[in-house]
């Protein structure tokens, strides 16, 4: 089957990064322009997605890779995925009359597993620092970025949502979703990410953010504790084929 378009299709010799924002897909290309790998430049582009379309993912959920190593002739899979809180009780839901968690409920937070996951997957493919590949995404968010056209839409869709918690206003510009061409600043999760880029993963998950995390979450009912977010680890498992 042909497919004619008049946008061509990229080409290039030394890599390429695909994702849905120019400035993360900048930020990964920059890290491959100056020596890094292709995991060096997908943690790099990870983070600035974090920041820069933040309604599509973030420091807060979860990330799965699937790595193919040239030396080794093989694809590896890493799961970094959190799981629920230790003290999750399927009866309590049925106690209360549930019969699926309500999405935008306290137990539907699970250990946010993508920090552990760019640690991971450096240590054992990556050439560079999660510090150094994490600047990008710590510039941005204290800086400023601007506002892709797209991401205004899905942003905007998720204003009153926002609205409804206390942590949500943060994620607003003047109490509304960024507009198109806006510049937008996000000082606590430039602070956050200075925190991972300085300790790692344990000054997330051990430190104040984890406590943060664990504290709201038990304020709202929910599971969490911070000795979930201390135990969390990413795991390295065999990847599905045919």
């Amino acid at each position: 089957m042909q497919f004619f378009t008049r946008r061509p299709s990229v080409v290039a010799r030394h890599g390429m990064v695909a994702t849905s924002e120019t400035q993360a897909a900048m930020a990964g290309l920059r890290v491959l322009m100056e020596g890094g790998n292709a995991v060096d430049a997908a943690v790099a582009t990870s983070s600035v997605l974090c920041v820069t379309e933040p309604m599509s993912t973030g420091i807060g959920g979860d990330m799965f890779a699937l790595i193919w190593s040239a030396k080794d002739r093989k694809v590896y899979a890493l799961n970094g995925s959190g799981a629920a809180g230790e003290a999750a009780s399927l009866q309590q839901l049925k106690e209360e009359g549930l019969k699926e968690i309500p999405i935008e409920s306290a137990y539907a937070v699970t250990v946010p597993g993508i920090v552990d996951g760019w640690h991971a997957i450096l240590k054992r493919h990556g050439s560079m620092s999660l510090s150094k590949l994490l600047r990008p995404a710590i510039d941005y968010a204290r800086d400023g970025f601007v506002v892709q056209g797209v991401i205004a839409r899905s942003w905007n869709a998720n204003a009153a949502k926002l609205a409804r918690y206390p942590s949500g206003s943060e994620l607003l510009l003047n109490g509304r979703a960024p507009r198109p061409g806006e510049v937008m600043r996000l000082p606590e999760l430039a602070r956050t990410l200075k925190d991972i880029s300085r300790g790692g993963p344990k000054a997330f998950y051990r430190g104040n953010t984890g406590r943060k995390i664990a504290n709201y979450v038990q304020e709202r009912g929910g599971w969490l504790d911070t000795s979930d977010l201390s135990s969390h680890r990413s795991t390295w498992d065999e990847p599905i084929s045919t």
